[in-house]
């Protein structure tokens, strides 16, 4: 957490918003935002991980204090967490309100509510000393790691998106219990009257069969019922592959959606293409290629053919020119100059922390310039206007590419 400075109090408002952007949207590689998250995910494994073991008497009696310990910081924690983002909300809601209404609309929200329940429940629990309250609200701080995880928030937007076609589902598992039960029942129930004497305890053996667990507690014994049976198996098979292959793909379309919005974004952001249309900078996406290099991996040397132009979307990149290193951090882009003027590199690119990049390789972006002549003629302007920027690779490569367009003496 950010520490007061001089003159600073807390209901100064920059740092009320620098606190905020550190909890919610500094996340970036190496950031204090990013240092932040991983001390959080590092406590709600802890702390989940203590409600574990203490629940095993051996280890409880061996190392009881610890876990006690652990759990007593991890609601610290927690509650010093919720106070901040509830302090720090206000001014940062969708829709503007006055900061009372803001703080209680996250209180209200689903976040905020996980927030509250993942150290009040369980402070309570500690303080009884009730082991099976503690148990049960192991749950509520793994909760929280959706805030922090891409992937569980992209799975449930997909449910979110899809949550009538599920609804739809569940409502036809419904019908073919109700089905499948009548059916056994009607058949069995003379012969197994204690196991299908009645509809509802011939829907325990339909849900268990749509479910293809098949405890066997329950069976048919008649020829009928038996055929009825397999239909109920091959039905339980549809019902299982159906929603399973509703939230896979709607979870494969939003990670497809985040990523695109991710690389639109950061398009629309670099000069080259800001004039470009909607459907122009699509066209340009599906040329693009991820990549990741790791903290002092060289991604290009100095006399290298120019094979790509590089964006970075995180990281930073140190490149060492002929008479300076320049530094390169998140949305920035080079390399476009040696491949319009089809030069060498002028600098050796490598970098300082973990960096992912889009790379658009020379040979689609000479078809994109052929494709485009309107990109082409931008790109020759930005070059120019690229000039006096001695932050990038642009002054070394175009002052080499006219040396190397010259004739020798």
């Amino acid at each position: 957490m950010p520490t007061l400075g001089p003159g600073e109090s807390v209901r100064d408002p920059d740092l009320r918003d620098r606190l905020y952007e550190l909890l919610e949207h500094d996340h970036l590689p190496s950031t204090h935002g990013s240092r932040v998250v991983q001390f959080l995910v590092l406590v709600i494994t802890l702390d989940v991980l203590a409600v574990v073991l203490a629940s095993d008497p051996d280890i409880a009696a061996a190392i009881g204090g610890l876990l006690r310990a652990i759990k007593v910081c991890s609601l610290i924690v927690f509650a010093a967490e919720y106070v901040a983002r509830l302090w720090s909300v206000a001014g940062h809601m969708p829709r503007r309100q006055s900061p009372h209404r803001e703080r209680l609309a996250y209180a209200l929200s689903a976040l905020g509510l996980i927030d509250l329940l993942s150290f009040v429940p369980a402070s309570i629990a500690l303080v009884l000393g009730d082991r099976t309250l503690e148990a049960l609200c192991i749950v509520l701080p793994f909760l929280k790691l959706v805030r922090y995880s891409p992937a569980l928030r992209s799975l449930l937007s997909a449910v979110q998106a899809e949550r009538r076609i599920l609804i739809g589902c569940l409502v036809i598992l419904a019908g073919a219990v109700l089905l499948f039960a009548s059916l056994l029942y009607a058949v069995e129930r003379d012969v197994q009257p204690d196991k299908f004497g009645t509809i509802p305890h011939a829907m325990w053996w339909a849900i268990v069969t749509l479910g293809t667990v098949g405890y066997g507690d329950v069976v048919p014994v008649t020829p009928l019922g038996r055929i009825i049976t397999v239909f109920a198996i091959i039905w339980g098979f549809a019902m299982i592959a159906l929603p399973v292959a509703i939230i896979s793909t709607a979870f494969a379309e939003e990670i497809k959606r985040r990523d695109f919005v991710v690389t639109w974004g950061m398009l629309a952001r670099v000069p080259l293409f800001s004039h470009l249309s909607a459907s122009e900078i699509a066209d340009i996406m599906r040329l693009l290629r991820a990549r990741t290099i790791e903290a002092g991996e060289v991604l290009v040397r100095r006399g290298d053919p120019a094979s790509s132009m590089y964006f970075i979307t995180t990281g930073e990149v140190e490149i060492e020119l002929p008479t300076q290193c320049v530094k390169l951090a998140d949305g920035t882009f080079f390399g476009e100059i040696a491949l319009l003027h089809r030069t060498k590199r002028s600098g050796t690119v490598t970098a300082t922390r973990k960096t992912r990049l889009l790379v658009l390789d020379a040979q689609d972006f000479h078809a994109l310039i052929a494709r485009m002549p309107a990109l082409a003629a931008h790109v020759r302007t930005i070059a120019k206007a690229r000039m006096a920027d001695s932050g990038d690779l642009a002054l070394a490569e175009l002052s080499q590419a006219e040396r190397d367009d010259q004739p020798d003496a």
